[in-house]
């Protein structure tokens, strides 16, 4: 055979080995013949709970690790060992996976969200952290570690009251000592009355409350704190931290801004508080607007020098020039006018003891008389009627609900008057209003949103005289706005709507925008839906009303003044007004 002819056919040989190769092993795998396999992964039989538990037992981390990486599937058990000795082992993001499988494997198990939360506690991640420990104590509420590191959480976040209810569960805090910072001039003995806990004892979330109601009842601390500090023994201090008034004012500079804050509104405010050291406070103003002037004055304090009742003398003056119209803008003819001449002393007392529940009881003197009255269409004779008056009152507030891991209270309210009228024709009749609101800061800490909503509803039975019906409108001597609806109209009262009964809803949502511990002001939108009717007069509302808009608020020394613009939905009226806020925000 030629030399050529002998190497292809060599080349041919070779180039059929491996077709060979490819049919022998296809032909073995047909008939069944053994072929080589993977090297199998370790299963959970193959690595067994004792011998896992000597390494957790010994704390042999890395081992634990090792050993169980390549385990698939693993167990629930074996997903709580994996997870914990990555932690150890200082790997989050693949402890956070072991515990997420084990969870979906054992979801009643308390355990995982247990360690699920130590992992965002770790990197600081608080909110999540209390999501994973709430779901962990709804399967073991007496868990001991669990309440102990909730509390924990929500005191890192400041969110004192949410700290106290779980610590509550297991004796903590244990207070060491009480301090004040600074020391108020207030009588150290009815302060101490104000706190409802003690040193050497647990502070209990009742007693926060409570001391918290007493304390601001007092009227002479427009800002305060009330706050728990650890200590290196593992015990804690209360610490109250405060800003007192004191007389007309600490400074010349916030006793000028007391008296004149209400300087654009043709008023002035002279006041004196803690008299005597004793929480004795005197409010009041004297208005010099020739349409509605007024004199009002205020005397409370502890009654027999306690921290959870107190007194209330209050007399109030008002001649005031009134013009009834449907609107306070636009074309709107008298509908009515009057000159009213009102006097009135009110003396009450009032119970701060408990947070959850507060009361007052009272009775009021008044005379009244009208003159250059133009009755018009709306104005009766029995409502015109003239005369004294003796009223009793008496009101009820109380906090139905706090849900403090959400920052959330729910508070409801309740007042009923009946007075009897001398006149040429004596009248008797009855005013019952109630409400009920919330307020809600919605992050987890600090207060750089508030949500708040009230309800409102008032109803009258009989016929009560003209300054006793019910006002919805923006007036600085009204206390059921509606931010669209001015009161007044060329400084005259009586362009909102007034009757007997009503409904009234104020939403509104504020947004903090700076603070520095003197001056404070917040921005948010606001809504304001209410309805009012007088049957038998043409007063009233007539249909539903419908105000939206944005409101500032500026609160400076502990006072407050609000600026709102509001459009009304039906008619499309816009309404700017700045107003005093009476209570501190």
């Amino acid at each position: 055979m030629p030399a050529d002819h002998a190497i292809s056919a060599s080349l041919t040989r070779t180039a059929q080995r491996p077709v060979l190769c490819a049919l022998f092993i296809f032909f073995c795998a047909c008939i069944g013949l053994p072929a080589q396999a993977p090297p199998a992964q370790p299963s959970a039989q193959s690595v067994t709970d004792a011998e896992i538990q000597q390494l957790v037992a010994a704390q042999q981390w890395q081992q634990v690790a090792d050993r169980l990486a390549p385990v698939h599937p693993r167990s629930a058990q074996m997903d709580f060992d994996y997870g914990t000795a990555l932690a150890h082992l200082q790997q989050g993001p693949q402890a956070q996976a072991a515990f997420l499988a084990g969870q979906r494997l054992a979801p009643r198990d308390p355990r995982f969200p247990t360690e699920l939360a130590g992992i965002a506690f770790q990197r600081k991640h608080y909110p999540q952290a209390a999501r994973y420990l709430c779901r962990a104590l709804r399967l073991a509420p007496d868990d001991t570690y669990a309440n102990d590191f909730l509390g924990t959480v929500y005191f890192l976040e400041d969110n004192l009251p949410a700290a106290l209810k779980y610590w509550n569960h297991i004796g903590k805090p244990y207070l060491a000592e009480v301090r004040q910072e600074p020391i108020p001039r207030v009588s150290p003995a009815l302060l101490d009355r104000a706190f409802a806990f003690s040193p050497a004892a647990t502070l209990t979330l009742r007693q926060y409350l409570d001391s918290r109601e007493r304390i601001g009842a007092l009227g002479i601390f427009p800002q305060y704190q009330l706050d728990v500090r650890a200590r290196d023994d593992g015990h804690f201090d209360a610490v109250f931290r405060n800003q007192e008034r004191n007389g007309i004012g600490d400074t010349k500079a916030e006793a000028l801004f007391l008296f004149l804050r209400g300087l654009p509104f043709q008023e002035v405010n002279p006041e004196y508080d803690d008299f005597h050291h004793e929480a004795i406070n005197f409010t009041s103003m004297v208005r010099w607007d020739a349409q509605k002037r007024r004199i009002l004055a205020q005397l409370s304090g502890p009654l027999h020098r306690s921290a959870t009742l107190r007194y209330e003398f209050l007399t109030d003056l008002r001649n005031e020039n009134w013009i009834l119209r449907d609107s306070f803008t636009g074309n709107a003819p008298a509908l009515a006018s009057l000159n009213l001449r009102h006097e009135w002393l009110t003396m009450d007392v009032a119970s701060y003891a408990r947070d959850r529940v507060q009361w007052s009881a009272g009775a009021e003197i008044s005379h009244r008389d009208y003159r250059n009255i133009v009755p018009g269409t709306v104005l009766t004779r029995p409502m015109l009627a003239s005369g004294y008056q003796l009223k009793q009152v008496a009101q009820i507030g109380s906090n139905l609900l706090r849900v403090p891991e959400h920052r959330f209270t729910l508070h409801a309210d309740a007042s009923w008057q009946i007075a009897r009228l001398w006149s040429a024709s004596p009248q008797t009749f009855e005013k019952l209003q109630g409400g009920i609101g919330w307020r809600w800061f919605p992050q987890a800490h600090g207060g750089d949103y508030e949500t708040l909503n009230q309800f409102r509803a008032g109803k009258t039975f009989g016929q009560p005289p003209f300054d006793e019906l019910f006002m919805l409108g923006l007036e600085r001597d009204n206390d059921l706005p509606m931010r669209a609806h001015i009161g007044t109209r060329d400084g005259r009262k009586g362009s909102a709507p007034l009757g007997r009964d009503y409904l009234l809803e104020n939403w509104e949502i504020n947004k903090s925008l700076y603070s520095n511990g003197l001056i404070a002001v917040q921005a948010g939108p606001i809504l304001d839906i209410g309805a009012i009717s007088d049957p038998g007069t043409a007063l009233g509302s007539h249909q539903w009303l419908f105000d939206t808009g944005v409101q500032a608020k500026l609160r400076v020394f502990g006072e407050g003044v609000a600026l709102s613009w509001g459009r009304d939905l039906r008619t499309g009226n816009d309404a700017f007004y700045a107003t005093i806020l009476r209570s501190t925000w």
